[in-house]
């Protein structure tokens, strides 16, 4: 099996892997009413479109393609198109759903969306995949608009896919709208601090968070789990800052040097070799081994539930930054809550991204160009923002991060509902 497909079944994981449980106790904790279950329940609304697509070879193909826009209360819905063989309407519904969540804990005037195709992308020519992405633009481009829904990148979907969904729309409407699609290459709108947001984002998070416990950049020890374009980032990032990246892991296996890894020569390893392992002056470790390494910051950044019950007594660091999606489980949060173990829970510490897709799409209807300066300063103060709420909210409530942060989102969502007289 070659590393693309290594990734796509890594990728189909994920797909089933959300987190929604939680949420059932968190609405119990909060005494909703009948009528603010029922209308958290379902999506405003949610298509699946079929549609023929001629491919390179002249055979037509027939291809089923989701859309849900969960809950726009707040604002436009926003979120991600995947290429995924494995994408279900449920499915989608669930991640649309997250996605309003996540707009809501840092307070952007944003709902939630998600969608995207029933593909394998591995098995298509990069032309075969612009015809389906044209041909699922054509199928919804009614239901997408700058101030209706707004897509932008999400798994096996890049800057160039949106750069062809943004033709592709604007040729349907005959006029420019760049604020139909955020994550667009620069030279089209987009933002070049965008590629590296959800790492820098989840960095401000812990950076804030480091101040509450009295840690320092120096001296403080960091594992991450995953090396792909976010886990990369954070490492740069934070070996930047001062901290000491002391094991790190991708799909190839880990590697653990206690001293320190130089960020940069591994950086150029990876590059080089495709993967982690084999860089000198490092010793072999597994995924596994590296979440219960000594270390004062653990970065999940990669899969789905790799802390459970099984491992979370073991892992060393006093704080756990999510940025992969889900990568805790229920009990295993639990156990860190007991053990004063801080977790800065996915929702708020991987919204770095859809920060600046804010910014973009803000931009991009102002026919402005900010200087990354002023993305850089206003991401931070967005996520200290944020970070400050939840952990507010966290301590008024005495609960977990993650739950303090799903609610302050419910509340927010439904305070928009109230307001609108849909309560």
């Amino acid at each position: 099996m070659n590393r693309n497909h290594e990734r796509l079944h890594r990728d189909e994981k994920d797909m089933r892997s959300v987190g929604m449980t939680e949420l059932q106790s968190i609405y119990t904790d909060l005494g909703l009413t009948q009528a603010e279950l029922d209308l958290l329940s379902a999506p405003r609304r949610s298509f699946t479109v079929s549609f023929p697509v001629k491919m390179s070879s002249g055979k037509t193909r027939m291809f089923t393609g989701h859309r849900v826009q969960y809950n726009d209360a707040r604002g436009p819905a926003k979120g991600g198109i995947r290429f995924h063989p494995e994408m279900s309407a449920e499915h989608t519904s669930e991640l649309a759903f997250l996605m309003a969540l996540k707009c809501a804990v840092v307070n952007i005037p944003f709902g939630g969306a998600k969608g995207g195709v029933v593909v394998d992308p591995l098995q298509l020519t990069r032309h075969d995949l612009e015809l389906v992405t044209r041909g699922y633009i054509r199928a919804i481009a009614d239901h997408i608009g700058p101030f209706k829904d707004i897509p932008a990148p999400d798994v096996y979907t890049d800057e160039q896919t949106m750069a062809l969904i943004l033709d592709e729309y604007e040729r349907i409407k005959r006029e420019h709208a760049p604020a139909v699609v955020t994550g667009k290459p620069p030279d089209l709108g987009g933002i070049v601090a965008r590629r590296y947001s959800t790492a820098l984002g989840g960095a401000q998070v812990l950076e804030e968070a480091m101040k509450e416990r009295g840690m320092e950049a120096k001296g403080s020890r960091v594992a991450i789990q995953g090396f792909g374009n976010v886990g990369e980032n954070v490492a740069r990032i934070l070996h930047h800052w001062g901290f000491t990246i002391t094991a790190v892991s991708d799909v190839t296996g880990g590697i653990l040097n206690m001293q320190g890894l130089d960020i940069s020569a591994l950086r150029r390893h990876k590059h080089k070799t495709g993967g982690v392992t084999g860089f000198p002056g490092a010793s072999i470790i597994t995924n596994e081994e590296l979440l219960t390494t000594a270390c004062d910051v653990l970065i999940p950044a990669a899969l789905s539930n790799q802390l459970d019950a099984k491992n979370a007594d073991l892992v060393t660091a006093k704080i756990v930054l999510e940025l992969a999606n889900a990568p805790t489980t229920a009990e295993a949060d639990e156990i860190f809550f007991g053990r004063d173990i801080l977790l800065l829970p996915d929702i708020l510490a991987n919204a770095g991204g859809v920060v600046v897709s804010y910014f973009e799409w803000s931009q991009n209807l102002d026919g402005d160009a900010w200087a990354e300066e002023k993305v850089l300063k206003n991401l931070k103060q967005t996520m200290i923002h944020a970070f400050n709420d939840v952990r507010g909210h966290c301590r008024e409530k005495r609960c977990r991060m993650r739950t303090a942060a799903y609610q302050l989102a419910v509340k927010r969502i439904l305070n928009a509902e109230r307001l609108r007289g849909n309560l």
